[in-house]
C-alpha cells in the first residue's frame, strides 16, 4: 500500500483519488475548502463537460451518480458565419453516445463525501509551497492537482510544447434556467455552437445545475475588440446575463427568443477572465530536492472553446492512477514522473490540446471541406453526410480520431470519400452549390435555407 497526497479537490484530484483508494492505496486530499462549502459557497470553476469516454470511467468508480437526472448531450448544432449576421453553413452533428455537464460544485461536494466513506483522508487547508515541501516529506508520492491556483507556478511551462504565450479569447460564462430544453426542429438535445469568424464563438451547453437541475451554460468566447468583447465591467451575476442578452440580440438573433426568458441559476455561478493555452513540465522539484507531480489542469490548461477540459483532467486521472497501481514498490520518482506523463500526451494529450488550438485559429481548408461535404446533414436519416457530420461531434469525445485530418486537406478528402463512397469531389460541388444558395437568399433579405432555418424567421 503506497502513501499519496492529492493536492486539489476538482475533478482530476477526486477522480484520481477514488481510484486508488479504490486499489487499496492510502490517499490524503488536501482541498482549500469543505464539501459544504464547495456546494454552498464556491463558483463553478467551468461547465465541466465531459463526453462519455470520460463519463464511463466515473461509471466505473461508482461517481457517475447524477446519469438518470442529468439532461443528455446528444450532439452539437453549429452556426457557422464569416461575420456578424452572415449564416454561411450549419451542422448537425450526434454523438455514438450522449454526454452531460454536472455542476462542478454540487459534483465535488458528492465525490468529497463519499471519498471519506471510502476509507481516504481529506484534510481542509490552502497549501502553499511551502507547506508543500513538508507534506511532500511524508507521502511516497504527492501529486499536484490544483487547477490553475498558485501552485501551478511551481511547474515550469513547456516552451516546445504550448503554441501560446498569450489569452486568445475574452471569456464569459453563466449558468442560467428557463430556456427551453430544445431548440425547435433539431431532433436531439444538442450544444448550440455559434462561430462568428471576425468576431469569436458563443455556445450553450445543457447542464445540470445543483439548485435548480437541467438548465444551461452560457459561454462567450469574444476576439478583443469585436461585437462579443462586452464583458469586462460585469461585476455580478446579472450583470454577465444581461449582457449576454444584448449579445445575442446583436449577434447570434437566432437565438434571441430562446434566451428571451433566461434567468441566473444562483449568484455565484458565473465568471469572465481569460486562459492562455498551456502545458507544463509535469515536474517540479522544491527546495528540499523533493519531486511532485502536477494532474490536470496544472499541466494542461486548455481555452474552454472545445469542451476539453473536465475530458482531459479524467483521461489523465484514469492514465496516472493505473500508471500509480502498476509501479508496484517501485520509486515514483521525477524520471517516472516525466516518463508517465510523456506517455499520457503522445498517447492522447497531444491530440486533445491540438483539436482545441484548432478551434481558436481560422478554419483551416481542411476543416471547411469537412464542413462543406456534410452540409444537408440534418441529424436524422443516417447517410453518408451524415456519418461525415456524426465524425466532427465524436472528435469532442476522442480527439484522436478526425484532428489529423483536420490539419491536412488531403487527408480530409480520403476521409469524405471514404464516408461518401465515391470522390470527394462531387460532395464538394453539391455542399459549395448548396451553401451559395444559402448567401443569395440573405441577399436578397431571404432566412438561407439551411437545416433547422425557417423560412421568413429569425430561427
Amino acid at each position: 500500500m503506497r502513501q499519496v497526497a492529492i493536492i486539489g479537490s476538482g475533478v482530476a484530484g477526486l477522480l484520481c483519488a477514488h481510484a486508488l483508494v479504490k486499489a487499496g492505496h492510502a490517499v490524503t486530499l488536501f482541498s482549500d475548502r469543505t464539501a459544504d462549502q464547495w456546494l454552498n459557497e464556491s463558483r463553478p470553476t467551468g461547465i465541466a463537460g465531459r463526453f462519455d469516454t470520460a463519463v464511463a470511467f466515473e461509471r466505473e468508480l461508482g461517481l457517475a451518480c447524477w446519469e438518470a437526472e442529468a439532461p443528455k448531450v446528444q450532439g452539437a448544432y453549429l452556426t457557422v458565419c464569416p461575420d456578424v449576421g452572415n449564416r454561411l453553413l450549419t451542422a448537425a452533428c450526434r454523438l455514438k453516445k450522449p454526454g452531460m455537464a454536472v455542476d462542478v460544485r454540487l459534483q465535488s461536494h458528492r465525490w468529497m463525501n463519499d471519498l471519506t466513506a471510502r476509507g481516504g483522508t481529506i484534510v481542509i487547508e490552502k497549501v502553499t509551497p511551502e507547506r508543500l515541501d513538508a507534506i511532500a516529506a511524508g507521502f511516497d508520492l504527492t501529486i499536484v492537482a490544483a487547477g490553475r491556483a498558485d501552485l501551478c507556478g511551481l511547474f515550469e511551462r513547456d516552451a516546445a510544447r504550448s503554441v501560446y504565450s498569450t489569452p486568445q479569447r475574452k471569456l464569459a460564462m453563466l449558468m442560467t434556467r428557463n430556456a427551453p430544453m430544445g431548440f425547435d426542429g433539431v431532433p436531439f438535445l444538442p450544444v448550440k455552437f455559434n462561430l462568428v469568424a471576425s468576431s469569436g464563438e458563443a455556445f450553450w451547453v445543457p447542464y445540470f445545475h445543483k439548485d435548480h437541475g437541467p438548465s444551461w451554460s452560457l459561454v462567450f468566447e469574444a476576439k478583443a475588440g469585436g461585437p462579443l468583447d462586452r464583458f469586462d465591467g460585469a461585476k455580478s451575476a446579472a450583470d454577465v446575463l444581461r449582457i449576454s442578452k444584448e449579445v445575442i440580440k446583436a449577434v447570434f438573433p437566432w437565438d434571441h427568443a430562446w434566451a428571451r426568458d433566461m434567468e441566473v441559476s444562483d449568484d455565484l455561478a458565473w465568471l469572465v477572465g481569460t486562459v492562455t493555452p498551456t502545458i507544463r513540465k509535469p515536474v517540479a522539484t522544491l527546495p528540499s530536492g523533493r519531486a511532485v507531480m502536477a494532474l490536470g489542469d496544472t499541466v494542461m490548461s486548455l481555452d474552454p472553446i472545445g469542451g476539453q477540459g473536465a475530458n482531459n483532467c479524467t483521461k489523465m486521472a484514469r492514465q496516472l492512477s493505473a500508471a500509480i497501481i502498476a509501479r508496484g514498490d517501485e520509486p515514483f520518482d521525477a524520471a517516472w514522473m516525466t516518463d508517465t506523463f510523456n506517455r499520457y500526451w503522445e498517447a492522447q494529450g497531444k491530440a486533445i490540446y491540438t483539436f482545441n488550438n484548432l478551434l481558436l485559429e481560422p478554419i483551416s481548408d481542411a476543416g471547411k471541406e469537412i464542413l462543406i461535404a456534410q452540409y444537408g446533414a440534418r441529424g436524422v436519416v443516417d447517410g453518408p453526410r451524415q456519418s461525415i457530420a456524426d465524425a466532427f461531434a465524436e472528435n469532442f469525445d476522442d480527439p484522436t480520431l478526425l484532428t489529423p485530418a483536420m490539419q491536412d486537406l488531403g487527408r480530409a478528402r480520403a476521409f469524405i470519400s471514404e464516408k461518401m463512397g465515391r470522390s470527394w469531389v462531387r460532395s464538394a460541388v453539391t455542399g459549395r452549390l448548396s451553401i451559395a444558395a444559402g448567401q443569395l437568399r440573405q441577399k436578397l433579405g431571404m432566412a438561407p435555407n439551411h437545416p433547422f432555418v425557417v423560412a421568413g424567421a429569425l430561427q
